[in-house]
């Protein structure tokens, strides 16, 4: 039996951070209608295959919420539900009337995670991921950030933030509300460089010859022999002294990445080739 069995979920959120955290609480048992805008979410033409993974088993329905008919199925819907996930700004929760004061009127068991940008007061302000890891140092332009960084913090957040207002409401508290700040999972995930373990001097930014990033004779590896354990048994088994950054990289030139892959797993050495 998984942990969210008959809990009913509706979710309006679309583009990642909701659509991510749906999926978690579904593979937890949970049941899910995703309400869609009537042009769908702009994830299924970004990227369609992911999209079809995170609405796997959830039900899909689009409706214009600002009609008195959309309005009306939705309040249906939480009628019976359990938490409702939204991604919108507040201002946009009120006109629908789907702002907490207003929700916990009619719903008095329904409670709601809300996906935000940013807290108040710059709560009105627009923003994605790009713009919530350009404000807190993470970007390095002009390179694109590898990955989502906020969104995908943010929907884990999410996730913990819903089984916090169920369990409470199980265990005989109010249903509630909590806010998920996607701004504030950017700046999180921004704290190993504010603190300079990760800026270009720091320990692990570069200054530790043993973990880094090398070229090899056909592609690239990781090596994250960090701990001195893992050094003195790298410089034993390569046979160099591994904090000579030029020593290192010399001796890693002689195999191909996916060679010292191999080696360093029948070595117990925390070294990986890097896909690219």
């Amino acid at each position: 039996m998984n942990m969210l069995d008959g809990i009913r979920i509706v979710s309006t959120a679309v583009n990642v951070p909701g659509p991510v955290a749906a999926a978690m609480l579904r593979d937890k048992g949970a049941a899910i209608v995703k309400v869609e805008p009537p042009e769908g979410d702009p994830l299924s033409r970004w990227a369609p295959g992911w999209y079809s993974e995170l609405c796997a088993g959830v039900d899909v329905v689009r409706l214009d919420l600002k009609s008195p008919d959309g309005r009306e199925r939705l309040d249906a819907w939480l009628a019976s539900a359990d938490l409702l996930v939204t991604s919108s700004r507040p201002g946009s929760l009120q006109r629908l009337g789907l702002a907490w004061t207003d929700l916990h009127a009619r719903h008095a068991r329904l409670c709601h995670v809300a996906i935000v940008g940013y807290a108040p007061p710059r709560d009105s302000l627009a923003g994605h991921d790009l713009t919530y890891q350009a404000e807190v140092g993470l970007l390095t332009p002009p390179g694109m950030p590898a990955t989502l960084v906020a969104d995908l913090s943010g929907a884990q957040r999410a996730v913990i933030e819903a089984l916090n207002l169920l369990f409470g409401r199980e265990r005989g508290g109010a249903a509630g509300r909590a806010e998920v700040v996607l701004a504030d999972s950017a700046k999180l995930f921004a704290e190993p460089l504010r603190h300079g373990l990760t800026s270009s001097t720091g320990l692990l930014g570069g200054a530790c010859a043993a973990y880094g990033i090398y070229p090899t004779r056909d592609g690239w590896v990781t090596v994250a022999a960090l701990e001195p354990q893992f050094r003195v048994a790298l410089a034993r088994e390569l046979g160099v002294d591994v904090e000579n950054r030029s020593a290192l990289a010399s001796a890693l030139m002689e195999k191909s990445a996916s060679e010292w892959q191999h080696w360093a797993e029948t070595r117990d050495l925390p070294l990986h080739a890097l896909v690219c």
